[in-house]
């Protein structure tokens, strides 16, 4: 086999130097498929459980899915802020939320039933769960998260790879997309943050308010 050339062989060719970095990049461009791999594999069976559920329901309780893999820079910083080693064996025993899913449904119970139905499937392993909606964050933060482990089946091999799935409401998206806006914008003064803090957490609170009532109007409805 044909000797690949260092970072340091000033006098590569510029075939070389794609190959090598070709080389290089190789590792993290597996690694990173494995946690692309498992998202479609949560997301499937949340689709399945939606078509089934409509199905049964006549509604469907999922509005849309959306996944996402942490950038470099947000594993960069995750592992500095935990004093975990930069190698991508212990990124991945240590790091829970490299891949993630969040699932937006129309009503509370839509998300316990669902998050009921995908711990009960025999190939997912629970890791790790907080709930959010029962047991808000200090500034009003609702959401039911799970890490989850699931297996992916690769051509040599099977892997179980660690997945954050977030499921939350309509309202519970809207508020937490508008409260990660506002809290990064920067230059601020002390006391405006103090205050917007408060009205965040006050429009948290009427959200929830909403979502309990909107349960209760299709509960009447479903008993009706």
């Amino acid at each position: 086999m044909r000797k690949i050339p260092q970072i340091t062989d000033l006098d590569m060719s510029e075939t070389e130097f794609i190959e090598l970095l070709e080389y290089s990049m190789m590792p993290i461009q597996q690694f990173f498929s494995y946690y692309k791999c498992a998202i479609m594999e949560i997301e499937t069976k949340f689709k399945v459980l939606d078509e089934q559920f409509s199905l049964n329901s006549e509604t469907n309780p999922i509005e849309f899915i959306q996944s996402r893999i942490k950038s470099y820079g947000s594993i960069f910083r995750k592992c500095a802020s935990k004093q975990i080693p930069y190698n991508l064996d212990q990124i991945e025993r240590e790091v829970h939320d490299i891949a993630g899913i969040r699932v937006v449904c129309s009503f509370i119970q839509d998300i316990y039933r669902l998050a009921d139905c995908l711990l009960q499937q025999d190939d997912i392993t629970l890791i790790a769960k907080k709930d959010y909606i029962r047991n808000p964050k200090p500034n009003g933060y609702r959401s039911l998260h799970l890490i989850v482990a699931v297996p992916i089946f690769l051509e040599n091999e099977k892997r179980l790879v660690k997945v954050e799935v977030q499921l939350r409401t309509l309202a519970m998206d809207f508020w937490a997309s508008l409260e990660h806006k506002l809290r990064y914008k920067k230059n601020l003064p002390e006391n405006t943050l103090l205050s917007l803090a408060g009205d965040l957490k006050q429009c948290a609170d009427e959200s929830a308010e909403w979502d309990m009532r909107m349960q209760a109007i299709r509960n009447e409805i479903a008993e009706s």
